[in-house]
C-alpha cells in the first residue's frame, strides 16, 4: 500500500514539475489535486451505497418473508454500513494525500478514527436494537421490559466510545482512563444514580413480574389509572382512561404502592361491593298480613314458608307470651330484604356464581345501616361492568318500598321548604 501511494503521489509530483512549477508548488498544487480526486471518489462511493447497491438491498428484503431483514431497515444497519465504507477508505486514502505533511495527516488521521468509532458503535446500537425488535414480535417476549436493557447496552456503548475516543485524542491507552474512573467513581454513580436505580428497578420488576406491557395499573399517587404502554430504564408510560399519558418514573414501581388489575382480568370476574344506606327508623318486625303479601315475590315464597315453619316452632317450645313481639324470634323487614337480594343476585346471570356473593351490614353511622352488596360479574369489561352494576342498583332501589322500609338522604332544600310551610300552615289554623 505504501509503494502505491509513493507511486501514485510521484506521478503527480513529477508532471507538475515537468510543467515547470518548482518544488514547494508541485508539492502543495499536487495535495490539492489528489484532495479533489478524493472527494470525487468518496462521493461516487457514496452514491454507488445509497443510491444502488442499497436501494437492491432493500427491493429485495422487502420482497421476502422472514421480518428480521425488515427490522434491520427500521434500525437502519444497512445505512451505518454504507456510512462506514467510505470513513475506511478515507482512513487508507488520507496518507496518500497528505505526503509531506505529517501534521495534517495526524489530525485528520485521529478525525476519521474518531469518526470510524462513532459509526462502528451506532452500528453496533442499530443491530443490537434489531434483535430487541425480533424479541418484541414474539409473544413470550411481548410484555418484558426489554427497552429497559437494550438502554443498558446504549448506555454501555456510548460510554466505551467516549473512552476509546478520549484516547484516540489524548493518546493515551484506554485502560488508563478506566483507572481514572474508577477512581471517580463514586462521581459516576451519583451522576448516573437515576439510570442505576431505573435498571434495578427494571430487574426486579421483570423477575417478580410484578408489571408488563399492556397491564392495566392504578398509582393515585401520580395520577396513573390505564394501560401500561411501555416500561424502559427510567419511565413507564400509562395510558390513561381518558386517553391522556401519565409517565411513572420505574423505580417508583417498587418503591411505591400501585395496584395491578392483571389477576382480576385473567380471573373473569370483577368485584361489586357499594351499599345503600337504609334509614334505622324504619327497620322493623313484620305483620302477618305484611309476610303473607311479601310471599306473592316469587324469589321470596320458599324461604318465607320455610322460616315461618321454623320460627313457630321454636317460639311454641321456647316462648311463654307471644304477645310482646320482643319475645321468641320475628321476621323483620331488613332480614327479608336482605335475603331477597342475595336471591336476586344468585338468580342474574351475569353474576359470577363460583366467588365470594354476600349482602351483609356494615358498620352504622350517621347516615343509617348500610347494606352492602358484594359479589363478581361474570366479566372483566369496563363499559358491561358498569351497566350490571347499575342494572343491579336500579331494581334493589326500586324493590326498597316493597319492604316497607326508607332510603337515607340528607334533606334538599324541597324538603325543609315542605317542612317549614306545614308547620306555617299548622300553626296558622291552631291561631285562626
Amino acid at each position: 500500500m505504501n509503494e502505491l501511494q509513493s507511486t501514485i503521489y510521484s506521478f503527480g509530483y513529477n508532471l507538475l514539475k515537468e510543467a515547470g512549477l518548482n518544488s514547494q508548488a508541485s508539492h502543495y498544487i499536487n495535495t490539492i489535486l489528489l484532495l479533489i480526486a478524493f472527494f470525487i471518489i468518496l462521493y461516487v462511493v457514496d452514491y454507488l451505497l445509497r443510491r444502488i447497491l442499497m436501494l437492491l438491498l432493500i427491493k429485495t428484503i422487502r420482497r421476502s418473508k422472514t421480518r428480521f431483514d425488515d427490522f434491520l431497515i427500521h434500525n437502519n444497519v444497512l445505512k451505518y454500513v454504507a456510512h462506514l465504507i467510505p470513513l475506511i477508505i478515507a482512513k487508507q486514502s488520507l496518507p496518500l494525500i497528505f505526503t509531506g505533511f505529517p501534521e495534517i495527516t495526524n489530525i485528520t488521521g485521529k478525525l476519521v478514527d474518531i469518526s470510524i468509532i462513532i459509526a462502528f458503535t451506532l452500528l453496533l446500537k442499530s443491530i443490537f436494537y434489531t434483535f430487541k425488535d425480533v424479541l418484541h414480535s414474539r409473544k413470550r417476549f411481548t410484555d418484558k421490559p426489554l427497552d429497559s436493557y437494550f438502554q443498558v447496552i446504549s448506555i454501555i456503548l456510548y460510554i466505551v466510545c467516549a473512552i476509546l475516543v478520549f484516547s484516540e485524542l489524548s493518546g493515551k491507552e484506554p485502560y488508563g482512563l478506566l483507572t481514572a474512573l474508577g477512581a471517580a467513581s463514586a462521581i459516576v454513580i451519583l451522576v448516573f444514580k437515576d439510570t442505576i436505580l431505573g435498571f434495578v428497578a427494571s430487574i426486579q420488576v421483570s423477575s417478580n413480574d410484578m408489571v408488563r406491557v399492556g397491564d392495566w395499573i392504578e398509582m393515585p399517587k401520580y395520577a396513573a389509572d390505564g394501560t401500561v404502554l411501555m416500561i424502559n430504564l427510567s419511565t413507564v408510560k400509562v395510558q390513561n382512561f381518558d386517553k391522556t399519558v401519565t409517565t411513572i418514573p420505574t423505580y417508583a414501581l417498587i418503591s411505591d404502592s400501585f395496584k395491578n388489575y392483571r389477576t382480576m382480568q385473567k380471573s373473569g370476574g370483577r368485584r361489586i361491593k357499594r351499599s345503600l344506606n337504609i334509614k334505622m327508623g324504619s327497620i322493623r318486625f313484620l305483620k302477618e298480613d305484611e309476610i303473607e303479601d311479601l310471599k306473592r315475590i316469587k324469589l321470596l315464597k320458599s324461604y318465607i314458608i320455610e322460616r315461618q315453619q321454623e320460627i313457630s316452632t321454636y317460639n311454641l317450645n321456647h316462648v311463654d307470651d307471644p304477645t310482646m313481639l320482643v319475645n321468641g324470634r320475628r321476621m323483620t323487614n331488613i332480614g327479608l330484604f336482605r335475603e331477597y337480594i342475595k336471591r336476586y343476585l344468585l338468580n342474574n346471570s351475569n353474576i359470577h356464581k363460583q366467588f365470594h356473593l354476600m349482602v351483609r351490614h356494615m358498620q352504622p353511622t350517621e347516615h343509617g345501616l348500610p347494606i352492602e352488596i358484594y359479589a363478581f360479574t361474570n366479566t372483566v369489561e369496563w363499559p358491561k361492568y358498569e351497566g350490571i352494576m347499575a342494572d343491579i342498583f336500579d331494581h334493589v332501589l326500586a324493590v326498597v318500598p316493597y319492604f316497607k322500609l326508607e332510603l337515607f338522604e340528607l334533606p334538599s332544600a324541597a324538603d325543609i321548604h315542605d317542612v317549614l310551610l306545614a308547620n306555617f300552615n299548622e300553626n296558622k289554623s291552631n291561631l285562626g
